[in-house]
């Protein structure tokens, strides 16, 4: 008996409208996990690594963990796996909300889907029972109507995943969006859902995750609560409070708010879009993903709209790097951002690219920094990708290299970059460079250890150590996002206590090494899809703005040493010059035979 994992697949053909079942081998569970490791090593063992993102053959896999649905608290995430139509890499999409414990409850560890439907339908997915249906009625249609028509057909057990109108028009920054407001927002994944003429997934599961060590599991938990959370200002307090919108003050204090394109590091209405104004202007409610005390989501209301958010990356994104100056603007272009189905990171950082575009002449049309009503016509235009909108619908690496100045595009691989100038972090560099999917800052957040001191602080302008610490970073964090659990919990749970909780509901014997180990080979696993894709060096790049001090703010005048950072990168991964993996690496991993 399996504890933990489910030990299924469900495959779905959407070309032949076909369904089967997967028995997943048990070796590949215990050394892959599940979620984004099982997402990766179900793509590379069973599918050409080269296929273009729309292509029908490109599968897209959902996928839970071993932890996921159990009873351990920040476990009710789920990871997506597919190729990124945005940056061409292969690419995973974490998100919270309830789908992932559903996924388990209904019975299965991925839902694996393939092919492409002559017309637009949804899956239904009840246990066992595992239909496709009509779905012309819901094409077109925003999120919020999507979830709530299946939700009064099928009943509110049901959860829901959903694409926008921006999915269904092949955009390349949609998101695939599920209970209400949590997205699977990078890269694009909700434009591989919608070329296969997906609107949505609802599954409704009656099942239990079994626990190996039951007593021991609740022991843990105690532990979790009277001990970890609750000295831990992140967890317990900062994320409480304010959710994550509480980082806004703090990183503009340290002047690595990305501001006008990245052209500043401080933001003058920093203190009018931060968390402490969020709080206190349109704050009406919180609440949480499956299972989880933290409680950092908040629900916001305008004298125009109300809905969830903003995010902390979304207020920067939709704000200080576009120059907004209030939070309810902020709050309103988010909301219609998740109306639509388009990740906000993206979205800002390419309306930033217009704007800059725009000053320097090269566009057809005036777009203007701060211009909030503009701002709302050119997101609904990039969803329907109309006018100026479908240039903006490719990304800003698209958009700034068809208008003659690919310099203004702030990506790496070209994925926008997210809401911390590495200027002011030297690790968030070699974190953004490194990243699989391209600029990223979940796969090694080095703003713990740099600005904000948990678990310690250390100097952020520093490069020898940077290098080790990003590669531990990006294995714990391939830890987190197979478990499934929330890294905001990697605030306080590193490997040891994460080894102890996933022995205790599996019931196999897991070492803080060896749960590590895991995380290096799921990395690893996949940088080699990447190379196979005809990735390496050239690629970790960051552009040519970073590379440049910045002019004023606490952190001016400090140049990152980025060459010889990714030098010494590529030496503590086992990697050659070219950031190709050794085939002593991968043999040592196990990815490629003796």
């Amino acid at each position: 008996m399996l504890y933990g994992w489910i030990g299924k697949a469900l495959h779905i053909d959407l070309t032949e409208k076909k369904t089967k079942i997967i028995e997943l081998d048990k070796e590949v569970l215990r050394n892959y996990l599940g979620g984004t490791g099982l997402g990766l090593k179900l793509l590379y063992d069973n599918y050409d690594l080269n296929l273009d993102p729309f292509d029908p053959r490109t599968p897209l896999i959902f996928a839970a963990g071993p932890l996921t649905g159990s009873r351990m608290f920040g476990a009710g995430r789920h990871s997506v796996v597919s190729f990124s139509p945005l940056t061409n890499t292969v690419a995973d999409g974490l998100s919270g909300g309830f789908f992932g414990a559903e996924m388990k409850f209904a019975g299965y560890d991925a839902i694996i889907i393939t092919g492409k439907s002559e017309s637009p339908v949804y899956i239904y997915i009840e246990d066992e029972t595992v239909e496709i249906r009509d779905a012309t009625y819901l094409w077109g249609k925003c999120v919020g109507e999507v979830i709530q028509t299946l939700t009064n057909e099928l009943g509110r057990k049901f959860r829901i995943a959903t694409i926008g109108p921006a999915g269904e028009n092949l955009v390349k920054f949609a998101s695939i969006m599920n209970d209400r407001m949590h997205a699977t927002g990078r890269g694009g994944l909700g434009a591989v859902m919608g070329s296969k003429k997906l609107k949505a997934i609802a599954i409704s599961g009656s099942k239990k995750v079994q626990e190996a060590d039951v007593n021991k599991l609740m022991k843990l938990m105690e532990d979790v609560i009277k001990i970890r959370m609750t000295w831990n200002p992140a967890l317990n307090r900062s994320l409480k409070i304010f959710g994550t919108s509480a980082l806004v003050n703090v990183i503009n204090a340290a002047g690595l708010l990305p501001t006008k394109n990245f052209q500043k590091g401080v933001y003058e209405y920093a203190e009018e879009i931060s968390g402490e104004a969020l709080r206190e202007r349109i704050l009406v409610g919180t609440h949480s993903c499956w299972n989880c005390p933290v409680v950092c989501k908040r629900e916001t209301k305008t004298d125009k709209a109300r809905g969830d958010g903003p995010e902390y990356e979304t207020i920067v994104n939709l704000g200080s790097m576009i120059l907004v100056k209030r939070i309810e603007d902020v709050a309103e272009l988010n909301y219609l951002a998740n109306e639509l189905g388009l990740d906000t990171i993206s979205l800002g950082g390419t309306l930033a690219c217009a704007c800059e575009l725009s000053d320097l002449g090269k566009l057809p049309e005036k777009i203007e920094w701060g211009n909030v009503d503009q701002f709302k016509e050119l997101i609904a235009k990039i969803a329907k990708r109309e006018g100026i909108g479908n240039d903006l619908a490719e990304g800003s690496k698209r958009l700034a290299e068809k208008y003659g100045a690919p310099h203004v595009a702030m990506q790496v691989k070209g994925l926008e970059m997210p809401a911390y100038d590495p200027r002011g972090a030297f690790g968030m560099a070699l974190s953004y460079g490194t990243s699989y999917r391209g600029a990223c800052h979940l796969r090694a957040w080095t703003i713990s250890f740099e600005v904000i001191g948990i678990p310690m602080l250390i100097d952020r302008f520093s490069a020898a150590e940077k290098p080790p610490l990003v590669a531990y970073l990006q294995d714990l964090a391939m830890v987190y996002d197979s478990l499934v659990m929330c890294l905001h919990y990697g605030n306080e749970f590193d490997e040891e206590p994460l080894a102890d909780v996933l022995t205790a509901v599996t019931g196999i014997e897991y070492s803080k090494e060896g749960l590590l180990k895991i995380g290096e080979r799921i990395w690893n696993l996949a940088r080699l899809i990447n190379v196979k894709r005809g990735f390496s060096r050239k690629d970790d790049m960051l552009p040519p703005r970073i590379l440049q001090p910045l002019d004023e703010g606490p952190s001016a005048g400090k140049k990152i040493p980025y060459e010889e950072m990714l030098d010494i990168y590529y030496e503590v991964r086992g990697w050659d010059k070219n950031g190709v993996p050794t085939k002593e690496k991968l043999r040592e991993l196990g990815l490629i035979g003796e």
